[in-house]
């Protein structure tokens, strides 16, 4: 009887992931579907950097549409994504207690504005200083294909906006138990030296003013991710000790 009852358990959380799964794939063919109707402006607004749509030249007959297609998709997924979040929540947040709900409605907010932030600085800063180097390197006109120069950006802003996650990682591994503030201060070195490394990755040139230009706002955010990590361990610490209070109150009233 109690095999059948897990069974049925089971059963019953997959039939409620796969209607999740459901709500959230057509939630994204919607999104992209009604994303058409503004790729084009979106297309121009990231075009803005090197002038405009009118700067690029297509090759290949089906270039365009590839490309209009893979900004459509893209918009369609972050227009989807509160629905996708939800559905998420709402299928973990059953088997969570109280306190580990309340930490998951204050890491999606955060983490959705250290990801804006981070898109928003790739956009704003390093495509208009990065563009001009690569388009005239070498003293060589660049004409940029539409599929080519939307792929670049898309990926430019979106691996700068997962960096820019880096204290609230930090803050999680820290709550965790894993990495500790002093230990991350120590190591403030080689921190500044795996900025570089990362920033000479992502950068999409090798000079090192643009390298500078992403260097910076990542050692910024390590020192940041630090203060995260204290205020991390500090509400661990406090949890640990109402747990001993709470052990050291009840030895006293069973031994009274």
């Amino acid at each position: 009887m109690e095999n059948d009852l897990g069974k049925m358990t089971i059963l019953s959380h997959i039939k409620e992931l796969r209607k999740r799964l459901l709500v959230s794939v057509l939630a994204l063919a919607i999104t992209t579907l009604a994303s058409f109707a503004f790729s084009q402006t979106l297309a121009e607004i990231l075009a803005k950097p090197i002038g405009g749509l009118s700067t690029m030249a297509a090759i290949e007959v089906t270039e365009n549409v590839t490309a209009f297609m893979k900004i459509s998709l893209l918009s369609g997924v972050v227009l989807a994504m509160p629905v996708i979040v939800f559905e998420i929540l709402a299928f973990i947040l059953p088997g969570l207690n109280s306190n580990e709900r309340k930490w998951i409605w204050f890491v999606i907010p955060v983490a959705t504005l250290f990801f804006a932030g981070g898109v928003a600085f790739a956009y704003l800063v390093m495509l208009p200083a990065a563009l001009p180097f690569l388009l005239d390197f070498m003293g060589i006109t660049t004409v940029p294909r539409p599929n080519d120069y939307f792929s670049f950006v898309l990926n430019l802003l979106f691996w700068v906006g997962v960096c820019f996650e880096m204290p609230l990682l930090m803050l999680v591994l820290s709550r965790l138990g894993v990495v500790r503030p002093k230990s991350l201060i120590k190591q403030w070195r080689i921190a500044l030296i795996a900025s570089a490394v990362l920033a000479a990755l992502i950068t999409p040139t090798p000079d090192p003013v643009n390298m500078g230009l992403m260097m910076l706002p990542l050692a910024g955010l390590y020192f940041i991710g630090i203060l995260f990590a204290a205020i991390g361990q500090k509400k661990t610490k406090t949890g640990v000790e109402k747990k001993q209070k709470q052990k050291k109150k009840t030895k006293t009233k069973s031994v009274k």
